[in-house]
């Protein structure tokens, strides 16, 4: 089946920049929108970031100016540049892809496992 993988989480100073790839395989047709959402300890999950196939974007007011999303339809990647960091911004990173469409006739929703970001002061 679908799986998302995603890539690039690490340990950066306040300030600094991170860059997040996600690549999704399997017999991938598809991919309405993909993205990202981040969850803290103690907080619940909530989306950063998300690209259409067609490029459209929409961010988070807390990322906003700071983060971009990018996307390749054709490799099923997604990537988040992630500049300006701020130890607010310390979580467990998620990618996701919505309306996936593959096989030969199936469809659905996935998300990876997870990426670790700690951004330190």
């Amino acid at each position: 089946q679908v799986q998302l993988v995603e890539s690039g989480g690490g340990l950066v100073q306040a300030g600094g920049s991170l860059r997040l790839s996600c690549a999704a395989s399997g017999n991938i047709r598809s991919i309405n929108a993909m993205g990202w959402s981040r969850q803290a300890p103690g907080k619940q999950r909530e989306l950063v970031a998300t690209i259409t196939s067609g490029g459209t974007t929409n961010y988070a007011d807390s990322v906003k100016g700071r983060f971009t999303i990018s996307r390749d339809n054709a490799k099923n990647t997604v990537n988040l540049q992630m500049n300006s960091l701020k130890p607010d911004d310390t979580a467990v990173y998620y990618c996701k892809a919505d309306g996936v469409r593959f096989g030969i006739v199936s469809s659905g929703n996935f998300w990876g496992r997870g990426t670790q970001v700690t951004v330190s002061s």
